[in-house]
């Protein structure tokens, strides 16, 4: 592969625009040592790369339903005047039925509070088990565009259970496209305090075979100063397939923790 291909394959990388094919392409050169780590900018955002999902434009006929409402709002408001909304022979009537619906307002409030609650409870708990079986279920997906949307919707979890946790260590560990294990990891950060999570990310880094993995896995353990991690990340460093640019990254982080 000639310099220009090279250098259309790694902005296409940092772009977020490889497919399959060519991280396994990106991968090779990286074993080859024709390509260097530094030149993957877009590592260190894994997060902004791997997880942001496209989003379907508006159709024709909802930009009509907008335009639509638009005007028949404007039509409403051109007709309004504060002059005749303030005529005291319409205003008092209006005055008087806002005192009362907000008395009624305030007491209900107060009659109603306690199971207002319960049933705001109630239905948070729905929707987070609802986004948690759609979690689930989009993990089982063929496609890699529905796996990584699965893994998004944990961004909007305020909480997570083990069972999600779970799923994300699993795919970290086994998926076969090297942009959703990377999503997966960065979903998993927020769970770290987890001693659970932790060993098990540690136990992950025997079973990485792509560089990028490797090295984002090193990076994580030595922000966290996991020294647990250490034997597993030197056993990387001693195998003669490992390309010289991951070994000199993953020994960067192991000087932070040794």
């Amino acid at each position: 592969m000639d310099k220009e291909k090279i250098n259309e394959l790694v902005v296409k990388y940092n772009e977020g625009q490889a497919d399959p094919a060519e991280l396994k392409q990106i991968e090779l050169l990286l074993e080859q040592g024709v390509i260097e780590l530094a030149d993957l900018d877009s590592l260190r955002k894994i997060q902004q790369q791997f997880t942001e999902l496209e989003t379907a434009p508006p159709s024709a006929e909802l930009d009509h339903q907008f335009y639509t409402m638009l005007s028949k709002m404007k039509r409403e408001s051109d007709g309004f005047s504060w002059r005749s909304f303030f005529s005291w022979p319409e205003f008092a009537p209006k005055l008087a039925l806002a005192a009362v619906t907000l008395f009624v307002g305030f007491f209900l409030g107060y009659i109603l509070r306690p199971d207002s609650e319960e049933q705001v409870a109630i239905l948070n708990e729905q929707v987070f088990e609802l986004r948690e079986m759609m979690m689930l279920s989009l993990l089982e997906k063929e496609s890699a565009t529905e796996r990584l949307k699965a893994v998004s919707l944990t961004q909007e979890m305020d909480q997570v259970s083990s069972k999600v946790t779970n799923a994300l260590i699993q795919t970290l560990d086994n998926d076969p496209n090297v942009n959703v294990r990377l999503s997966a990891l960065e979903a998993l950060k927020p769970y770290v305090r987890n001693d659970q999570v932790r060993e098990k990310l540690v136990q992950s880094i025997s079973k990485q075979s792509s560089p990028l993995v490797q090295v984002a896995l090193a990076e994580l353990m030595a922000a966290l100063q996991e020294k647990s991690s250490v034997k597993a990340l030197e056993k990387i460093l001693e195998s003669d397939s490992t390309p010289r640019e991951v070994k000199k990254r993953i020994e960067e982080s192991l000087k932070i923790m040794i």
